[in-house]
């Protein structure tokens, strides 16, 4: 019903919202249950389940804390979604930042523990050194830029074999290798 009269993407957010506040689910689900299906079945409208696997290309959505204790949504992303589904793959973080806000989660703070933004600039000159290229070439500080300033925290699993060097054992990051999805979402 909601699709005949806001269309998808404001379908997907107004479905995604009353998910997120507990609707069409028990009482006992706990928020970061609420909140990781909402960001789900808000990309599953935005793509039509076509571009992206919003089951699969999630790996999971978590509640974590900035240094000062105040709780922030996580979107880890579980391997490169595809290049096609670009476009929509950043509506992932739109969706989230949007459920976060309604359930009033504080926003995520970069480089709060460590070079997180420094981690991404690691992360994505290996994936194009050793992995594959992306369609065009995203400077440092864009990425510096971009990553300062999401209100979610983007993460993901490790796709790649090839390792940072400079950027390891992180507090808020789980692994040592390249995140291919999160770099795609990037």
């Amino acid at each position: 019903e909601l699709l005949k009269v806001k269309g998808k993407e404001l379908a997907a957010l107004e479905l995604s919202k009353s998910i997120a506040l507990g609707k069409y689910l028990p009482e006992e689900s706990s928020l970061e249950e609420r909140l990781d299906l909402a960001v789900r079945v808000g990309l599953a409208i935005v793509t039509e389940g076509v571009t992206i696997a919003p089951l699969q290309g999630i790996s999971e959505v978590t509640i974590k804390n900035n240094r000062d204790g105040s709780e922030y949504l996580s979107v880890s992303i579980a391997g490169p979604m595809r290049s096609a589904g670009g476009t929509e793959s950043a509506v992932t973080m739109l969706i989230a930042d949007h459920v976060r806000k309604a359930v009033g989660l504080a926003k995520y703070v970069a480089n709060a523990l460590d070079d997180e933004t420094g981690r991404f600039v690691e992360e994505l000159r290996i994936y194009e050194r050793d992995v594959g290229s992306f369609q065009f070439h995203v400077l440092d500080e864009d990425i510096i830029t971009v990553i300062s300033n999401l209100p979610v925290e983007l993460d993901g699993v490790d796709t790649d074999p090839n390792e940072v060097v400079n950027h390891k054992n992180m507090a808020r990051i789980k692994t040592d290798r390249v995140r291919g999805g999160a770099l795609r979402v990037l």
